[in-house]
């Protein structure tokens, strides 16, 4: 299915020395200078492209996540969509997508999700994934983990050379109960990366961030590389007290990347 979005120079095959670097355009076009939320927009409607009438949906959540159901339902709503059925991965694009009419449902009667379409904080190279800035990490994580197809959409400022290498939040999300106990166990865990463990809290009065699941989230910070993520994911996994966290390692079928130079699609 056609999406009209701005026209730029694509590529399936990023630079060999940057599998997730922007395609660049020739140098007789000059470059169009776009805001980051224009670079989001490119990205989301590039990945509705990947939709076709009769999907059962993953719809993620977040700024970039966000134009990609706008754009879902305003298809629905002109007849070029039919028998869509979206499965949220958070309250707030719960009520987004019910705003839209796009018709819903959840894994307990959907399983198997065909696409699901969501942002990330951070890409790696290997097309492994930071996600969870929002909050809204273990919903994403089931909905997505249960998907046949998983795009992810991201301008190139999320780009990293290693997952925490943007040196913003990994976020973790735990049970409340003994939530210092945790955080302190979760810091431990990463010394050797200089990692510093913050329980999420709003900025306005302190108190903390609750999820969709009535849970606490952990953010951790790293000065190094944390090294294996595959080990680090199951170390996490283990400390009694953690729900999930917020490496997507090896789930992405797809990376759809927007630059003011192009847009980047790099497949698994």
């Amino acid at each position: 299915m056609a999406i009209p979005y701005p026209h730029f120079i694509g590529s399936d095959k990023p630079p060999v020395d940057s599998p997730l670097t922007a395609a660049t355009t020739p140098a007789s076009r000059p470059p169009v200078i776009l805001t980051q939320d224009e670079l989001k927009k490119i990205a989301a409607y590039k990945a509705v492209e990947f939709v076709e009438s009769g999907m059962v949906l993953g719809l993620g959540t977040g700024s970039t996540a966000k134009h990609a159901v706008d754009l879902i339902g305003e298809l629905l709503r002109q007849g070029k969509l039919k028998n869509i059925i979206g499965i949220p991965t958070s309250k707030m694009t719960h009520e987004q997508a019910v705003s839209l009419g796009i018709p819903l449902s959840d894994l307990d009667s959907h399983p198997v999700v065909d696409l699901s379409i969501d942002g990330a904080d951070e890409v790696d190279p290997y097309m492994n994934l930071v996600k969870g800035r929002g909050g809204s990490l273990l919903r994403e994580k089931m909905i997505e983990g249960a998907s046949k197809k998983f795009v992810v959409i991201v301008d190139e400022s999320k780009l990293v050379k290693h997952l925490g290498g943007s040196g913003l939040a990994m976020p973790v999300e735990i049970v409340p109960f003994c939530w210092k106990f945790t955080a302190q166990r979760l810091q431990l865990l990463f010394e050797h990366a200089g990692c510093v463990a913050n329980l999420r809290t709003f900025s306005e009065n302190g108190a903390p961030f609750v999820t969709d699941n009535r849970n606490y989230i952990i953010d951790l910070y790293f000065k190094q590389d944390i090294g294996d993520l595959k080990a680090a994911s199951d170390e996490i996994l283990r400390l009694p007290g953690v729900v999930e966290h917020g490496m997507f390692i090896g789930m992405a079928t797809t990376v759809i990347i927007a630059g003011e130079l192009g847009v980047a699609v790099k497949n698994k």
